[in-house]
């Protein structure tokens, strides 16, 4: 008998069983993959690389019990994550700060007068949509040469067929600040994820079953309560429909050259069908004489990566989310449960909440 079946072994799953393991619970992990980590999922490559196998996690947070508590299971090393985007033939820092505004425009603008810059393009309109959102912080113009091409790529549709709150988020820096994120806390794993999150799950409390789909064996099972962070609607059946989401294609090439860019990553709105190129040595300070980059497609099929922010959408989960509220002693974390996109401190974050909640 355990005290709690926990389905999938991703940031929410495996942080919920770790909590629960050190209140005494004695905890299943069951993972469909063939690996623990979920997405986070890294390893080493032939060539001695450490790649990360669904895209690049930079993990950076304001939450210090997030942080201290993977500290538990990980030394990090010290990284801050840069982004350039590849424009009218120019590498500039992404977010537009006030270099990628100098560079662009051949100006001459301080932190003092960028702000008359924004001002006198920005438009003041109703803002109902995620082009909308853009062109009231940076104009039509910076609208179009960073976001419109990126966003058809990712969702494949355009900023204005996705809800505002796509682009909500998106910061305009008055100063030379190139730091895709400023959270107080940031950094790599210093021995990869992998390493961090069978930290997590060695436990005498804890069992984990890899490479199996739990509806296999949840009958035969004998368990109190469960905590699920697969797809919503794959637990229902799908008796409403499937949730949409985009999926990626990624495509690793190793190079026989100590570098290939600049910055961990480089984005290309408007060229090519790939969204970006990731460099892991950046991210992880690996020295070699080869390099491994990723390049990003999106696509429609294939793994669920990122739900999409369409108004019907989120009714779609709604339904399913009062299905779920209905149910005793089955618990429902992490971002495919949710339907929500969220970064892994987030993540963690309700991870750490529910086990307070059912627990404490």
């Amino acid at each position: 008998m355990f005290d709690y079946l926990i389905v999938g072994s991703g940031l929410a799953g495996t942080t919920s069983a770790r909590l629960l393991a050190e209140f005494g619970k004695k905890i299943l992990v069951i993972e469909k993959r063939l690996h623990p980590g979920g997405n986070v999922y890294d390893y080493y490559n032939e060539h001695g690389i450490l790649v990360h196998k669904y895209g690049p996690h930079i993990f950076h947070t304001n939450y210090k019990d997030v942080w201290d508590f993977l500290s538990r299971f990980t030394e990090w090393r010290n990284y801050q994550h840069r982004v350039l985007s590849y424009v009218n033939g120019q590498y500039l820092p992404m977010p537009i700060n006030l270099d990628t505004i100098n560079k662009l425009y051949n100006t001459n603008y301080n932190s003092f007068t960028i702000p008359h810059f924004f001002n006198k393009v920005k438009e003041d309109i109703e803002i109902n949509n995620s082009r909308d959102m853009v062109i009231s912080k940076v104009g039509v113009e910076l609208y179009e040469l960073f976001f419109k091409g990126y966003t058809k790529k990712q969702w494949d549709l355009y900023p204005e067929e996705l809800d505002k709150e796509v682009t909500a988020r998106i910061p305009i820096r008055y100063n030379r600040d190139d730091r895709y994120f400023t959270d107080k806390y940031q950094g790599i794993p210093i021995n990869g994820y992998t390493n961090m999150i069978n930290n997590m799950l060695v436990h005498e409390n804890i069992c984990i079953l890899l490479k199996t789909d739990y509806k296999e064996v949840v009958n035969w099972i004998e368990y109190k309560k469960m905590i699920y962070t697969g797809p919503i609607d794959y637990f229902f059946d799908y008796k409403y429909g499937k949730l949409p989401y985009r999926s990626l294609e990624f495509k690793f090439e190793t190079l026989d050259q100590k570098y290939y860019q600049q910055v961990g990553t480089v984005n290309y709105p408007n060229d090519y069908d790939f969204t970006r190129i990731t460099e892991f040595k950046h991210l992880t300070g690996q020295k070699s004489m080869k390099t491994t980059i990723v390049k990003e497609y999106p696509k429609e099929e294939g793994e669920p990566y990122y739900p999409i922010p369409r108004k019907e959408n989120v009714d779609l989960y709604n339904l399913y989310k009062k299905e779920a509220d209905k149910l005793d002693n089955i618990y429902f974390v992490g971002r495919l449960a949710k339907y929500k996109y969220a970064n892994m401190d987030v993540v963690i974050k309700d991870a750490i909440e529910l086990v307070k909640e059912v627990e404490g």
